[in-house]
Order: C-alpha cells, then structure tokens, then sequence
C-alpha cells in the first residue's frame, strides 16, 4: 500500500507558498509586515503586522485542494488550529513582546489559504482576532 501523505519538504513548501500569499494578501490592505518566520522557544511565528495602531501575530494555514490534495477528510486548514496550537501561539505572542515591548493593542489572527494545483488561491479565510481576549 502506498504512502500518499505529503513528505516533509512538500509540506515546507507549501507553508513557504501560503505564507507569500497571505503576506500579500495583507498588504494589499495596508499592512506594515514587521518580522516573518520570528523564532521563539515555543516555535515560529509566520507574521508579525502592523495595522495602524495594533500589532498582529498572523498563523498561516494552507492545504492543497484538487488532484493531488490531502485527504478532504482533513477539514478546512483553520480547523488544524486546535486548542493548544492556540496556547503556543499565545506563548510566542508574549516572547515577541517581551523581547519587543509593544504598548499598542495586539492580536492574534489566523490566514487559512486553499490552494489549487497550479498554485493559485481557491479560498482565503482571514480569521482577525482568532485567539481571542488577549489585548
């Protein structure tokens, strides 16, 4: 029986493909992008933004769809932020502002990017304040 899941470097790349688009897609409109791919201890932050006055911590989810897509089964990409992906993201979020002292409101959003075969975008779902109740 084949193995048909994605190898490590397909999935690199394609986290590299939606975190392109959805910088773009932000500044199309009007985002500063302060820092990609910020390290921490807990893990990496895809985008740091600016939006006049807030900063924003932007997790970038992307899932193939069509020939050669992962299983439908797997769910919408916003769906793969669970519970403790949402408390990593919030432990990188404090590691940037301690590190980078922010006196602004902040938030954390999620971009989830669709993608079809050639590359180009079928869904875009920009979810704005999706760990909420933190600034």
């Amino acid at each position: 029986m084949a193995d048909n899941r994605p190898t490590t470097n397909t999935r690199r790349a394609l986290g590299q493909q939606g975190e392109e688009l959805a910088a773009a897609y932000l500044v199309k409109l009007g985002y500063d992008i302060v820092a990609r791919n910020w390290r921490t201890r807990s893990g990496e932050l895809d985008i740091v933004a600016r939006d006049g006055d807030w900063l924003i911590f932007v997790e970038v989810r992307a899932r193939r769809i069509g020939r050669d897509a992962a299983s439908p089964m797997l769910g919408r990409p916003e769906e793969s932020v669970t519970p403790r992906k949402q408390r990593q993201l919030v432990a990188m979020a404090d590691a940037y502002l301690f590190e980078l002292p922010w006196r602004g409101p902040w938030r954390i959003d999620v971009i989830a990017l669709e993608l079809r075969a050639d590359g180009s975008i079928a869904r875009l779902n920009h979810l704005r304040d999706a760990v909420g109740g933190l600034a």
